[in-house]
């Protein structure tokens, strides 16, 4: 069986809890104060021998519980991969809009192609 542990980063407003399984950590999860009443759920990471274990729900559950009671009439927000997305949409949440993952090799040979504008997600 897991416990959760809550610490804090030193960076800006980085909240995060460890899943601790016979001392080594088999999970996290992280969320971010923004200005504007905002909060930013970041990544959840279960170590793949633990998952289906209840070590993501323990953690989305401790979190959750953390800013019920202490961000009141905040507004919480993420980006999730797909799997994510059923999780999140059963808590509630509404989903927006779509955002693609694009990567990609860094070499001195680079040659821009393409537009010229800025693209956004």
């Amino acid at each position: 069986m897991h416990t959760i542990t809550r610490f804090n980063t030193h960076a800006q407003g980085l909240i995060g809890w460890l899943a601790i399984e016979q001392g080594l950590t088999v999970g996290h999860i992280f969320m971010q104060e923004e200005p504007d009443r905002r909060i930013k759920f970041l990544d959840a990471w279960t170590h793949p021998e633990h998952r289906r274990k209840k070590v993501f729900t323990s953690l989305w559950d401790t979190r959750w519980r953390y800013v019920t009671e202490h961000y009141n009439d905040y507004t919480v927000y993420a980006w999730c991969k797909p799997d994510t997305l059923k999780h999140l949409l059963t808590e509630g949440f509404h989903a927006g809009d779509t955002c693609t993952y694009v990567e990609r090799k860094i070499t001195s040979e680079h040659v821009r192609i393409g537009p010229t504008v800025p693209i956004t997600c």
